[in-house]
């Protein structure tokens, strides 16, 4: 199938960007105020995808992101969702504890949607395009060629390299495995602004995103944590229907399982994140 691309053009100022919202209202509406406060309009705000996810209130996540008028691409939930798809697409290694857990929180994402909320996600794009400064910048989910692609700092370049390569792009944003990071080589630059519906495995109930700062040259980018009412979200979140173990992460930072990650970032887990 043919990718669909939004070339949204020249951005100036100040540009948001974030990933995973994972159905987290309260993350949400934090970032918003973020937004509001550093003078970024909605359309200056990005996210990677994955709007949907592991918490309580994807209805009223996806209205609340849909009003906000911000931009997104699709992660794979919004794929599997738009599509009818009876699973989450994550990925995730059949039998696997995150496996199992999809089949819990999935399902009910799934029969929370609204009408008008799966039409919204018809109108995502698989990636978009713009330029800051002088430097061409593409988002996408886990990478350029496979939205369910897990890309770490660890990740060989050569990897990366291609994503560049095939996207012509010198900044590439990109979500999908939960961690925030930057890797830079010669003159190109993979970030990863992290996610904020949950906690980056680091033992911080905080989560993640970045602002990517034109206002001087050179454009700098700035990695930062976000802090919401979490408490709340994990009230909501044991509701008998989804994992008690993802309620427990959103207050203690700690992934339930690392069955994800490469081995140098299973090392950093309880870490904090110094970017």
């Amino acid at each position: 199938m043919d990718k669909k691309i939004t070339d949204i053009g020249h951005l100036t100022g100040k540009v948001l960007l974030f990933g995973g919202v994972y159905s987290n209202l309260q993350a949400l509406k934090a970032l918003i105020a973020v937004a509001e406060a550093e003078g970024i309009p909605p359309e200056h705000c990005i996210c990677t995808g994955d709007i949907i996810g592991y918490c309580a209130q994807p209805e009223e996540t996806l209205q609340t992101f849909k009003n906000w008028e911000a931009k997104s691409i699709v992660g794979n939930v919004e794929i599997q969702l738009r599509d009818d798809e009876d699973d989450c697409g994550c990925d995730f290694r059949a039998g696997s504890r995150c496996d199992n857990f999809s089949q819990q929180w999935y399902p009910y994402a799934k029969s929370k949607l609204s009408k008008d909320s799966l039409n919204y996600l018809e109108t995502l794009p698989d990636h978009i395009n713009f330029t800051i400064g002088n430097q061409n910048v593409t988002v996408v989910h886990g990478s350029y060629f496979n939205v369910s692609e897990f890309i770490f700092k660890s990740t060989d370049w050569s990897i990366k390299a291609k994503n560049f390569e095939a996207t012509q792009s010198d900044i590439i944003i990109a979500g999908h495995c939960g961690l925030p990071f930057q890797h830079k080589h010669n003159d190109k630059h993979w970030i990863n602004p992290g996610v904020i519906g949950m906690p980056a495995n680091d033992g911080n109930p905080n989560v993640w995103y970045a602002i990517l700062d034109a206002t001087e040259q050179p454009t700098t980018i700035n990695v930062r944590k976000l802090d919401y009412n979490y408490t709340l979200t994990n009230q909501l979140m044991l509701n008998g229907l989804l994992p008690e173990s993802y309620a427990k992460t959103i207050v203690s930072g700690i992934w339930d399982n690392m069955e994800i990650l490469p081995e140098t970032e299973k090392q950093l887990q309880g870490k904090p994140i110094l970017l």
